[in-house]
């Protein structure tokens, strides 16, 4: 073992115990029974008790008293205008290249004539009312504002409401609002945790009850999510961050090494994995870890991580991995070989995936356009990355001309009688009759 470093798999992936395998690959999870009772006790206080639950969970919580939950626009505008000019320059740029990609993935109306005189067509219509969460805690993450509200606002939602813990002053921080400004935002609320989930969900006198809900957040949030679904639509499930790297010969370890270590610092329980094809390289990349590891920042979280469920594991050829991949179906797939185009076809269970090693996921995450709001867990395997599409609804519609009816009228009614549904049949065989 490299010093420096603990994995918490390593060596032939074929090596591996069947424990160690359903560890690995296995990653679903709920929440423990204390944070789904806390979750519900907060719900139950917003349904009951509306703002008022709110302004106490502020104090409660998060440890300051607010004499408002709506920040005013005068106040967002501030941040805007306050805020360091070379870092709100790189969020406007991050914002111009997050609409262009999510503009050209706008839906589009459609029809088909399925049989002479009957059509079928069916409508996008745009969410009237969507709310975005953006997490404090560790850190503050106006690119989730960005990922969430602009696609949004692309797709015509009527409304984008944005909620973010308060901070010591009563704010979300300056970043958030910031963000919220240029993405667009309608309205800013200074609320965290599982009670601005419920908040936006279920409505309050203050807060609007929203169609949608998008954005990470911690396990209170998640738990929230799930508790509500019957309410109110959410995007796809989040957890820990994740990171797959498949690497041959041809890749660069230290900078496979340096790939992992970025997505291992976001949270002690984050996931990372190199795939290596071969021994060697396995050896090469742990070995580069381990040296890259000593100078990072936030060390203590990437040590947990590593040490948790990470791992880095061989393989024998470029089939082996890339089913390995598939079936960990990770939130973030990294190819580092060397013709990566010539896997990518391959690749049915990832959230997004970087073509080659200078594709960079920290591009992803920040300035490509593309979006990091991204399935986790192995939810890959049916969830995608968010998009314009999570905001709009469909409206089917069907035209049946008179000859059309004749058609299927006699097929229809014995359909329905088949099921035993006599007023469909005749109510089908009436158009028979006509002719």
């Amino acid at each position: 073992m490299s010093k420096g470093i603990v994995l918490r798999f390593r060596g032939k992936l074929s090596d591996l115990s069947p424990d160690e395998r359903q560890m690995l690959f296995d990653r679903s999870s709920s929440a423990d029974k204390e944070v789904a009772a806390i979750t519900a006790a907060i719900i139950e206080r917003v349904r009951d008790e509306g703002d008022d639950a709110l302004f106490a969970f502020a104090r409660e919580l998060d440890g300051v008293e607010i004499s408002a939950l709506e920040v005013p626009r005068a106040v967002i505008r501030a941040a805007f205008d306050s805020f360091d000019q070379r870092t709100r320059e790189v969020l406007q740029r991050a914002a111009r290249n997050i609409e262009r990609v999510h503009r050209e993935w706008l839906p589009k109306e459609q029809q088909v004539e399925v049989e002479p005189g009957v059509i079928v067509g069916r409508r996008p219509d745009p969410l009237s009312h969507v709310g975005i969460y953006a997490p404090g805690g560790r850190a503050a993450y106006p690119s989730s504002v960005l990922m969430g509200a602009i696609p949004a606002r692309v797709a015509g939602v009527l409304e984008i409401v944005l909620c973010s813990p308060p901070g010591k002053n009563g704010l979300p921080p300056s970043s958030i609002l910031t963000a919220a400004e240029i993405a667009g935002v309608d309205r800013v609320f200074a609320i965290g945790g599982a009670g601005a989930i419920a908040a936006m969900a279920l409505g309050t006198k203050t807060v609007p009850r929203v169609d949608k809900i998008v954005g990470p957040g911690n396990a209170f949030v998640a738990e929230a999510k799930i508790q509500l679904a019957s309410i109110v639509a959410f995007d796809s499930p989040a957890g820990p961050s994740e990171l797959v790297v498949i690497a041959d010969d041809s890749a660069d370890p230290v900078v496979i090494a340096r790939e992992l270590l970025a997505q291992a610092e976001h949270d002690p329980r984050a996931i990372v994995l190199a795939i290596a094809i071969g021994e060697d390289v396995a050896k090469k990349i742990e070995a580069a870890l381990a040296r890259v590891v000593e100078s990072a920042a936030r060390r203590e979280i990437i040590a947990e991580s590593l040490a948790g469920r990470s791992g880095i594991v061989s393989v024998g050829n470029v089939s082996e991995a890339v089913a390995t991949s598939n079936s960990f179906a990770p939130e973030h797939l990294m190819i580092a070989t060397r013709n990566p185009a010539a896997i990518v076809n391959s690749i049915r269970s990832a959230g997004t995936v970087f073509l080659g090693e200078t594709s960079s996921v920290a591009f992803g995450d920040y300035l490509t356009g593309a979006n990091h709001v991204l399935p986790t867990g192995g939810l890959a395997r049916s969830y995608s990355g968010l998009s314009t599409l999570d905001f709009f609804r469909w409206t089917t519609w069907q035209s049946v001309t008179r000859d059309g009816a004749t058609a299927l009228a006699v097929d229809t009614a014995a359909f329905a009688e088949c099921e035993g549904l006599f007023g469909h049949a005749d109510a089908a065989r009436a158009w028979e009759e006509r002719t």
